[in-house]
């Protein structure tokens, strides 16, 4: 038997593999791993960030931070004072003006009038 019948018996039967076949079966065993292992690698960030989240959380637990509603009233007490602040330090100035003796300021001195002092 020639030895080219041989071959394609084998390869009808499916005991070898063509060149341009076992290439596309080698690309397609690559597709499916490297989807596999996209897949897998997502799996894997979301468990590290379920970690790291909770970790994250223990540790700010343990520092006892204030909630944010206790930091939003805390601003709004501070915003308050220094309004009521403000406006008693305009009551004070006007207070202060309204006291103050009404004194008319000294006219300023006439530069062509001063007189030279004697040499010694």
């Amino acid at each position: 038997m020639p030895r080219g019948y041989l071959r394609l018996n084998a390869v009808r039967r499916g005991l070898i593999v063509p060149a341009m076949q076992s290439e596309k079966t080698l690309i397609d065993d690559l597709a499916r791993l490297a989807t596999g292992a996209a897949g897998m690698l997502g799996d894997m960030k979301t468990e590290v960030e379920t970690r790291v989240r909770e970790q994250i959380e223990r540790i700010v637990a343990r520092m006892n931070l204030p909630t944010r509603e206790e930091l939003d009233a805390v601003k709004a007490l501070a915003a308050a004072a220094r309004a009521e602040a403000d406006a008693l330090a305009k009551r004070v100035a006007d207070l202060e003006a309204a006291a103050a003796p009404r004194v008319r300021p000294a006219p300023p001195a006439n530069p062509a009038r001063r007189t030279r002092k004697p040499r010694a």
